[in-house]
């Protein structure tokens, strides 16, 4: 469905986004990832033709993007913007109308969504009068009221609490089912391995890593090791050929090289430890991010 071939885009002496390339197909879900700063809301305001590339280019099956193409695509902005004043009801009503949807058809599907969500009785105060997630609610559903081809989501999860993460996972989920492409941007790596088909991961502007999500895991999978614990395990970080830990109370993830020798490992170990499990699998997103990131980057990205 969108084919994006070498964009760049600079701003003054800064490369926000440079020679970026990756297709996504109809019917999955792409996900979009990056530090802060790695040029993945630029990417997405090229793709939607809000700003222009200096060079490169993107299809939208198999055409530039038109005017025509806009109403085929839906779009949540990371910078969430609702008129606070007005009323639900009416804020709903007009971003329908700039879709060209009649009356009937924006009740109809407002109607729908608003019962999914769970905030049908609000449809009748004013937006500021929300809290926060339900203001989030109300602008996913604006992205999602005239049924668009393709859905942009820029860090859609922020401002969700658990539960409503979980359902906001589900609705994706069944958007794909329905036959919806689905590109989103975010940070909770969590949420793209349940999520994604197919990932670009983009850093200082340049794609690092790109693929489908099971072929990626794999490829770093042979050099994975999760070990659950108690005891102090802070000698693991200085562990020869020990690339990267992950670490929390009582529980590590570590990326080894090929001369990690697993036995002289678990021995020493359980020397210092008490181990209750020790896995070699494949890694998890959030360590893969870590590796092809650095550490400093996802500091500043948390």
């Amino acid at each position: 469905m969108i084919q994006i071939e070498k964009l760049r885009k600079v701003y003054s002496s800064k490369v926000a986004v440079d020679d970026v390339s990756f297709e996504v197909d109809k019917g999955v879900i792409f996900g979009l990832l990056g530090p802060n700063g790695a040029g993945k809301t630029t990417t997405i305001r090229m793709i939607l033709n809000i700003i222009l590339p200096d060079s490169g280019r993107v299809l939208f099956d198999g055409v530039p993007f038109s005017e025509e193409t806009k109403s085929r695509v839906g779009y949540l902005p990371e910078e969430r913007g609702l008129y606070k004043k007005n009323k639900v009801g009416d804020t709903i009503e007009y971003f329908g109308s700039l879709k060209n949807m009649n009356r009937l058809d924006i009740k109809k599907q407002a109607k729908y969504w608003l019962e999914k969500f769970d905030i049908k009785d609000r449809v009748t105060g004013k937006v500021e009068e929300l809290s926060k997630g339900n203001q989030q609610k109300i602008q996913f559903i604006i992205s999602v009221l005239h049924k668009p081809d393709l859905l942009i989501l820029d860090e859609p999860f922020s401002g969700f609490d658990p539960v409503n993460q979980d359902l906001l996972k589900d609705l994706l989920i069944e958007l794909k089912k329905s036959g919806k492409t689905i590109i989103f941007s975010t940070h909770q790596m969590e949420q793209v391995e349940k999520l994604c088909d197919r990932i670009c991961l983009i850093n200082d502007g340049k794609v690092v890593l790109s693929g489908n999500l099971n072929d990626v895991k794999k490829q770093h999978g042979n050099n994975s090791v999760k070990l659950s614990f108690s005891g102090d395990a802070s000698f693991i970080k200085d562990y020869p050929n020990v690339k990267h830990i992950n670490a929390f109370e009582n529980y590590a993830e570590m990326i080894v090289t090929d001369k990690f020798v697993f036995k002289n490992f678990i021995d020493d170990a359980n020397k210092k430890l008490e181990i209750k499990s020790f896995q070699i699998a494949e890694p998890s997103l959030h360590s893969i991010f870590v590796e092809k990131v650095g550490g400093a980057k996802v500091e500043e990205a948390r």
